[in-house]
């Protein structure tokens, strides 16, 4: 899913009647949350796709990218939309921090047609391809810790597809359909591509697959587009990615299309032997002598044993929900500087202190804002068995029924989770309600405030369940919510008892 900002008119009056104009609203989701515009977006040819309009996120503020597939045949249309829900619901689900995040769909029914729409998230630093290219334009080489890296963050996100249940076979993994951001993150578009491809063959759309691109035909294998194909295909996309990566451009010696021999060319000209041999286990032409995501991720150009350091973060931000509201800042602020916080001892030499000051807050401070972001993922403790995708919750047919409008809205479900939680319980004088207050902070540091009263027959699950049910919460961050209210109305209940000190 290549995403391109389109050009500007030149002149300062162009540009500011262009951007008004492509800043004009066209359309709104039935939830008025999502605001298609007039500008277009490259999708990277994703089949079935009739076009990809830029759109706001009114509720975050955010961009998005407004994607539409059209059916001319309603009854076309109807003899698949199982199949397609269900498509749309298994994609929500995906969940993963190199991953381009799909945020949302629903159905938009007319008299002569019928429309899928969707929502993804918008990739406005640009694609893989775009970086390496201004990376030989500079006469610069790739450094190895990024390659290392970003190897690293492409292969935790092919594991994770391939070990949902069903597998995602990604089928289209490029350059181009791969992004980087400006803080080195690398997220992956385009998982949908190869299931448009099988559920939208009847669909209309001007999208035509990488591999119709001569330019990119090299990034698939002999085995590509047969009944034979499996996760290989990834296998051996991402392997030309990482020569790619690592030469900054397989050349083509002026083809049309980048041969078997320049690939090989390529291959022996890293330095690297286990860089070089890393490579070439993934272009290997037999599909089933390729490795897969997970056991790539142990081999010795990437395997590392994590530090202390690392693990603490991944640690800390997993628990991030139990600790209060800024205490790693608190928690720095009130070390002594000159304090030692570990000695490293010698027999023969003195040893090494380590000091509070030797430590910079705002290195730290970034350091865990990168393990959150997925930067640096813990993939190397991934169990090689399959994971199932969850299922959002939704309502039974006979509610869909039953609770029908001219304009049904469609389903919400929280995507965002939650990273810290708080929470205030005032009994009455009687004893006979609590008082709820709330405090959550979601992952993308927005807030969200929940007040109730629950009665002494109330049990955590029951409330959890229901904030999962009017998409207060995520369903993934249920059991966390309830393990901490059973505790704090345990403790507020302590409290109360008669005798208690308070």
């Amino acid at each position: 899913m290549t995403m391109s900002v389109p050009e500007r008119n030149s002149g300062s009056e162009g540009k500011e009647e262009e951007s008004e104009d492509e800043s004009e609203i066209l359309e709104e989701s039935p939830c008025g949350r999502w605001q298609k515009r007039k500008e277009q977006v490259s999708q990277g040819n994703v089949p079935g796709v009739e076009s990809a309009s830029l759109a706001m996120d009114t509720e975050e503020g955010v961009e998005v990218v407004w994607n539409e597939v059209l059916f001319p045949d309603k009854k076309v249309f109807k003899s698949q939309e199982d199949k397609i829900k269900e498509m749309f619901e298994n994609l929500m689900q995906v969940e993963h921090p190199n991953i381009v995040k799909f945020h949302k769909y629903w159905l938009d029914m007319r008299e002569s047609q019928a429309r899928v729409i969707f929502i993804t998230e918008y990739m406005s630093s640009g694609s893989l391809k775009q970086f390496l290219k201004k990376t030989k334009k500079n006469h610069k080489t790739m450094n190895v810790k990024a390659w290392k890296r970003w190897c690293t963050q492409i292969l935790s996100a092919l594991s994770y597809l391939h070990s949902l249940e069903p597998p995602i076979i990604h089928g289209n993994l490029t350059c181009d359909t791969i992004f980087i951001q400006h803080n080195g993150l690398i997220k992956i578009g385009s998982v949908w591509h190869r299931l448009f491809v099988n559920v939208f063959p009847d669909a209309q759309g001007k999208g035509r697959p990488h591999r119709d691109e001569q330019r990119n035909h090299h990034f698939f294998p002999p085995e590509y587009g047969t009944s034979e194909d499996d996760y290989a295909i990834d296998i051996f996309s991402f392997g030309i990615c990482a020569l790619e990566m690592a030469v900054l451009e397989i050349q083509a010696n002026g083809d049309a299309v980048v041969s078997k021999e320049a690939i090989s060319s390529a291959g022996t000209s890293l330095e690297d032997p286990l860089m070089k041999e890393f490579t070439q286990s993934c272009v290997r032409q037999e599909a089933k002598l390729r490795p897969t995501a997970h056991d790539l991720l142990f081999h010795r150009v990437l395997f590392e044993v994590h530090s202390l350091k690392l693990l603490a973060a991944h640690c800390l931000i997993s628990n991030q929900y139990l600790l209060p509201e800024n205490c790693v800042e608190e928690k720095t602020k009130s070390f002594d500087p000159n304090a030692v916080m570990g000695e490293i001892s010698h027999r023969d030499r003195p040893g090494v202190q380590l000091k509070y000051s030797h430590v910079s807050p705002l290195e730290l401070d970034k350091f865990l804002e990168d393990v959150k972001n997925g930067i640096y993922p813990l993939m190397n403790f991934a169990s090689s068995r399959a994971y199932p995708v969850p299922r959002a919750l939704s309502l039974s047919q006979e509610q869909v029924e039953a609770v029908k409008t001219p304009t049904p809205e469609p389903q919400e479900t929280e995507t965002r989770k939650v990273i810290q939680m708080h929470c205030n319980l005032e009994s009455n004088e009687e004893g006979t309600k609590t008082h709820l207050s709330l405090f959550l902070k979601m992952d993308d540091k927005l807030h969200r405030q929940l007040s109730c009263d629950i009665l002494p027959a109330d049990s955590s699950k029951d409330l959890a369940n229901e904030l999962v049910h009017y998409a207060f919460i995520n369903e993934e961050d249920c059991e966390k919510l309830t393990l901490f209210l059973e505790d704090a109305i345990s403790k507020h209940l302590r409290t109360q008892a008669p005798g208690t000190v308070q």
